[in-house]
């Protein structure tokens, strides 16, 4: 017989014992060690953990509903604990309340200036804690850290997302080492959650209404993430048809009505979600909105909703949304992007869906993937993002470059770097990432002791393996009897390497099988065997990530190597946890530049790992030789050969590890320390620790992106909005009529062939304006290096001011002098640009204005 109905029966908590609950349903337990410890200490006798699950998962909640009353009564008595535990729920206390570097940074600023009262965090997923299986793989993760670092600094955020009744999915193998994928329930009353409710009492929730009448309706769930609330959207209540149920089922699961019906959950449904939050708990209303990657993108059309309802038209509406919003892309290819198709988006946000007092043409326009090569019956959750926000940005310095010039078909005209979409390169949150003993022990430790400290997380990490192994291996199959070799899998004296990540193919998973017998012989080298423990997720659909599992899992199934290698099925936080500060190296070996940042790496750092990686992501930006290796890509030619590159970048791989990591790490003194590699784990988390962090990231986003978001939001009142509207939908009127007629570098008889450097040249260009007037614009020249080709690179601007009244023809002369700051090539050109105290970037309308390609003087450009 099945249940039902399923609910959760807790056990009546002693009074003393009641600060229990609160340290329980705060998830700032997942990061704080004395609270960790504390909840350890309460799982007592051996039937108790199992119970609660393996030690390595812990989960307070679940915890405090299965341990026996005879435990509780035994802590209830326990002065030692009582101590703990006061001293804990105090710490939390302080924790919650203390005001922290934000509010420091409030307190520093003029009352015009001030920082955002509350800032919208939305994402579709969130990895916060195993005990909260709400990801898939790093966007979650980086979600996740994000809300603790915010939490940590003291950041006003509210972030929303889904709660999916079946999380990912969970990972084993079979027989045959093909990935098998298992979707267990999950009760909500279980979780570190709480449903959010009305002041009757009832469970507060939105709805969204669907074609045909029919509506989605969800209930709010809160996790409490340190000070940050987390809003989870849960479509599985009554009310809702079976396939509405079904909306919040699984993380990136269905197909693509059942993706936009998720998608419009979180964004339509996730902003009215916050509404709802705000007007319960008295929080202030957010002044910025960030959506984390393009699948929320659709909270900034319930913004315009609320503000054509609010009797503001679109257009003005849309400079509202763009002002306080920001938009962070995570994806370097238009492949990972979210694309439905038009009539599916029209159908549920037209007429008869759920958005029918906003034109479905305009909503149409905004997802337009034609200026990015795209089709034009495909509606681009990404160009969606970008068109609603004001600043956006991609996750390291190389990523922002990609971004640019991915989406640079949105600002026509404009050279790549000029491209509105900055970076922020990602961090890790380092008290969830960072084994205790390292912050412990570190930073005073000595070569030996920190050499100890090394060894001492590679044992730990082994016994960990062994135990997954084990249960692997009884997964698939095999009896107690079989299972003898395993007591033999890795060794805490070998060097161990680390490569664990999701499974799509840019990450080539199989590289390092790529010529199996040299790596057979690394593994098995008689004075320098390296070990290796790998582990990995395919998304269930991905059939070609599948058989990389299973090509990996065959070649360490083999005996001869079997314990050198190693395949960990059901990668995860729990299990990440012990594995970053176990490994001596973190592999990563990715097709540049497809890996937008790689945070895997970052929380390895934390703990002394050294890298070993493709310069791709943040490794591109942060690389030095104290830190690891980097590892050389293919280019020219090779590059374009598939084959060919991956032999070239596997080659190199092997020669890394085999002249250089390996030496340098069984390279002993006589104490057996070896001293250059214990120099490059303190230089790592010395001098790289310190970069990686996500308060450092979040930091960034507060000053660079929030705090001028929040100031463009409220220099837009409805007037502002409406002027602002206007005056774009004036210049996109008259831009076609703007024309550079006359331009004129230098004096009369000056030769600027033998220009020298310091000196000053004048520039004066005659514009026709059309009806545009002066204000309406600015005249820029353009100077730096000349390429062969004619390029400019290394630019810098200068403004060129109106010099007297029109001519006879209507055109404006504008000039400004030129330094001549650099030698060599030297060249410079003007253009015409829009121009508006409250655009945040020039190339923000898309129009620049050049002179004609051809020079001379029937083109209207004159050198002298």
């Amino acid at each position: 017989m099945k249940a039902i109905r399923r609910f959760t029966v807790r056990p009546v908590l002693p009074d003393t014992l009641r600060p229990l609950t609160d340290l329980a349903r705060n998830l700032r337990w997942s990061w704080h060690d004395p609270t960790r410890e504390l909840f350890r200490s309460v799982e007592g006798d051996p039937a108790d953990r199992a119970a609660a699950g393996r030690v390595d998962d812990l989960d307070p909640v679940r915890l405090l509903g299965s341990v026996s009353a005879a435990r509780l009564t035994a802590l209830a008595g326990d002065q030692e604990f009582l101590d703990r535990l006061r001293a804990a729920a105090d710490d939390l206390d302080h924790y919650l309340n203390a005001p922290r570097w934000y509010q420091e940074q409030q307190e520093q600023r003029a009352r015009g200036a001030r920082l955002p009262d509350c800032v919208a965090y939305f994402s579709p997923e969130f990895g916060v804690a195993a005990a909260l299986p709400q990801y898939s793989g790093g966007l979650g993760i980086l979600a996740g850290d994000h809300l603790k670092a915010a939490s940590d600094l003291g950041v006003p955020l509210v972030g929303v997302g889904l709660l999916y009744r079946h999380g990912y999915f969970r990972q084993s193998l079979s027989r045959e080492g093909w990935q098998q994928e298992h979707y267990p329930v999950l009760d909500p009353g279980e979780l570190p959650v709480t449903l959010l409710r009305e002041s009757d009492g009832t469970p507060a929730r939105v709805t969204l209404a669907l074609p045909g009448g029919r509506g989605l309706h969800a209930h709010i769930w809160t996790a409490q993430v340190g000070r940050v609330p987390l809003l989870m959207l849960d479509s599985d209540v009554e009310g809702n048809a079976p396939a509405e149920r079904e909306v919040t089922d699984r993380l990136y699961g269905g197909g693509s009505e059942h993706r936009l019906l998720q998608e419009m959950l979180l964004g339509i449904g996730g902003v009215r979600a916050v509404r709802t939050y705000c007007r319960l708990t008295g929080t202030p209303a957010p002044e910025v909105f960030h959506t984390n990657e393009g699948h929320a993108g659709f909270l900034g059309l319930e913004r315009i909703r609320e503000l054509a309802g609010g009797g503001l038209p679109f257009d003005a509406a849309l400079e509202t949304v763009r002002a306080g919003t920001v938009f962070t892309t995570h994806t370097p290819v238009p492949a990972g992007i979210d694309r439905f198709e038009r009539s599916l988006v029209a159908r549920h946000l037209g007429e008869d869906g759920e958005l029918p007092g906003v034109d479905v043409g305009r909503i149409l326009a905004l997802g337009d993937e034609t200026p990015l090569g795209g089709e034009p019956g495909l509606f681009n959750m990404a160009a969606m993002g970008l068109r609603l926000a004001q600043r956006a940005n991609g996750v390291s310095t190389l990523h922002g470059s990609v971004s640019r010039a991915m989406f640079g078909g949105l600002w026509s005209g404009f050279d790549p770097e000029e491209v509105p979409i900055g970076s922020i390169t990602n961090g890790v949150h380092a008290p969830t990432w960072t084994a205790p003993e390292v912050g412990r022990r570190a930073e005073e430790a000595d070569d030996r002791e920190l050499w100890e400290l090394r060894r001492t997380l590679r044992e730990q990490l082994v016994t960990e393996v062994r135990e997954r192994v084990r249960a692997s291996w009884r997964q698939r199959g095999a009896g107690a009897a079989e299972l003898g070799w395993t007591d033999g899998v890795l060794d805490p004296d070998v060097l161990t390497i680390g490569f664990a990540r999701r499974v799509p193919s840019y990450k080539r998973l199989t590289l390092m099988l790529r010529d199996p017998d040299r790596l057979r012989a690394l593994l098995l080298h008689p004075e320098r065997p390296v070990q290796l423990v790998v582990a990995g997720k395919a998304h269930p659909a991905d059939h070609g990530g599948k058989r990389l599992v299973q090509e990996l899992v065959r070649f360490a199934d083999d005996p001869r190597v079997r314990h050198r290698i190693v395949f960990l099925p059901d990668y995860g936080m729990a299990m990440a946890r012990k594995l970053y500060p176990g490994c001596d190296v973190w592999l990563n070996n990715p097709l540049r530049p497809l890996e937008a940042c790689g945070t895997s790496g970052m929380k390895a750092a934390l703990n002394g790992c050294l890298n070993l990686s493709v310069l791709d992501g943040w490794w591109d930006e942060w690389f030095e030789p104290d830190f690891g290796w980097a590892i050389p890509t293919a280019d020219g030619a090779a590059a374009t050969d598939e084959e060919r590159r991956d032999d070239l970048e596997a080659a190199a791989l092997y020669e890394l590890i085999e002249r250089r990591v390996a030496p340098r790490f069984y390279d002993r003194g006589a104490d057996g320390v070896p001293v250059r590699w214990t120099e490059m784990v303190r230089r790592t988390l010395r001098d790289l620790g310190p970069k990686v962090l996500a308060d450092r990231m979040v930091g960034e986003y507060v000053e660079k992106l929030y705090a001028p978001a929040a100031l463009a939001h409220r220099a837009l009142a409805p007037a502002a909005a409406r002027e602002l509207a206007a005056w774009k939908s004036r210049v996109r009127g008259g831009w076609p009529k703007v024309a550079l007629d006359h331009i004129e570098v230098g004096e009369l008889g000056e030769d600027l062939a033998d220009a020298e450097l310091g000196a000053t040249t004048a520039v004066r260009v005659r514009v026709a304006l059309g009806d545009l007037g002066p204000d309406d614009v600015e005249v820029q020249a353009v100077a730096g290096r000349v390429t062969p080709d004619d390029a400019l690179v290394e630019t810098r601007v200068c403004v060129l001011k109106p010099a007297g009244g029109p001519d006879l023809e209507g055109s404006l002369l504008f000039e400004g002098a030129l330094v001549l700051d650099r030698t060599g090539s030297f060249g410079c050109t003007v253009r015409v640009l829009p121009a508006h105290p409250l655009l945040a970037s020039a190339a923000e309308l898309g129009l620049v204005t050049l002179p004609a390609e051809a020079t001379g003087k029937g083109a209207g450009v004159l050198l002298r």
